[in-house]
């Protein structure tokens, strides 16, 4: 025997030893099943929030195919409802584009806010 394993018996520090690399052993296979049920739980939530989003740009597009159709009818013409819900689409878009530098300075300012409140 070497004076080492003596001396870890004697102490019986090879019991405390072995249940130390256990509990490391342990917590880090604990912190894989955590880290994968976030995995799963964030994956699942994507997906979720992916089908939400395709079904409502769905509906939104056939709404407005809809109305337009139906504005073609209401004015006679065969354009001028398609031209008009373009134009209700095609404001705030260009009203985006010229303010996106003020608009994503009020959201930062937003989010910061609000992740200082959730920290206190």
């Amino acid at each position: 025997m070497d004076i080492k394993d003596t001396l870890f018996k004697f102490l019986r520090l090879d019991n405390l030893f072995s249940h130390l690399t256990g509990f490391v052993e342990t917590q880090a296979a604990l912190l894989k099943m955590e880290v994968r049920e976030e995995v799963a739980k964030i994956l699942a939530r994507g997906l979720v929030l992916g089908s939400i989003l395709l079904l409502a740009f769905l509906f939104l597009l056939f709404l407005s195919v809809g109305l337009a159709h139906y504005l073609n009818g209401f004015f006679h013409e065969a354009y001028i409802g398609y031209w008009i819900i373009a134009g209700l689409y095609g404001l705030p878009c260009i009203l985006f584009l010229l303010l996106r530098k003020q608009i994503s300075t009020a959201f930062e300012k937003y989010f910061a806010n609000h992740l200082k409140q959730k920290e206190k």
